[in-house]
């Protein structure tokens, strides 16, 4: 019952889906531990049963090597009593001859009493041995499965932790694809671009003004002079110097005057 209670609990839990009860778990390496831990707890339990049964075979030894002793002891005191009692005979004292072969018969029973107790324990001591070998090789077994579980429990730690880590990773370049900073740039960059245009724009209008007005200041000023003339010719005055003014004159009444009016003078 004790082997079959102790092996029976390793057998479970060394046919127990390990990957089955890690997806299941939210903290994996807090799981492999505590399996690192009942099985630890399993293993000294089963050691303490082991050493139970180790000590119930060791007190059945010693009570057979105890009888077999004493039948050795008990035979050696029938054969004592025996050879006293063949001295007494032989020396004509009967009485004493017969009280020492009766001692012998008594020993000779203690013997076989002996004997008898130490041949019952034998099948008991055999089948003890048996179980403590089984027992103890079922232990190193369990000692050679908590150190694979141990080491393995060590490998899937460590590749949950660089799993996380890749993850975060992933997750992370993830977020920089979904909002990268470049295209923020780029945005920026576009608006300063836009305000740029905005000032070029402003700054060529407001030339366009200042080029207008200038123009417009020129032809008011060769109009003026134009009336000038003509009040001075009106008047008999002077007659215009022709060719320092000339050409202006002539763009100015361009723009209001024929050609073919100046035959009809």
């Amino acid at each position: 019952m004790v082997k079959q209670s102790i092996f029976g609990r390793m057998a479970q839990l060394a046919k127990a889906n390990i990957n089955s009860i890690l997806d299941q778990a939210e903290d994996p390496q807090k799981m492999l531990d505590q399996m690192v831990r009942d099985y630890s707890n399993n293993i000294a339990e089963a050691e303490s049963a082991v050493a139970q049964t180790i000590g119930n075979l060791r007190m059945l030894q010693d009570d057979y090597n105890e009888d077999v002793k004493n039948a050795q002891d008990w035979g050696n005191k029938a054969l004592a009593a025996s050879r006293k009692a063949d001295e007494y005979r032989s020396s004509g004292n009967v009485s004493d001859a017969q009280k020492f072969d009766n001692l012998a018969k008594v020993a000779l029973q203690r013997q076989m009493a002996s004997e008898n107790e130490a041949k019952a324990a034998e099948p008991s001591i055999a089948s003890q041995t048996d179980v403590v070998d089984r027992l103890k090789t079922g232990l190193d077994q369990m000692k050679g499965k908590l150190n694979q579980l141990t080491s393995k429990r060590n490998e899937l730690v460590a590749r949950s932790k660089t799993a996380a880590a890749q993850s975060q990773v992933h997750d992370a370049l993830k977020s920089i694809d979904i909002m990268d900073p470049t295209s923020e740039v780029g945005r920026f960059e576009e608006k300063i671009r836009r305000e740029e245009a905005k000032v070029r724009g402003q700054q060529e209008l407001a030339e366009s003004s200042l080029d207008s007005q200038f123009n417009q200041l020129e032809d008011l000023g060769e109009q003026t002079e134009i009336e000038a003339r003509l009040a001075a010719l009106k008047s008999g005055g002077a007659k215009p110097a022709i060719g320092a003014a000339g050409s202006s004159a002539g763009s100015a009444s361009g723009s209001t005057v024929e050609e073919a009016d100046f035959d009809k003078l």
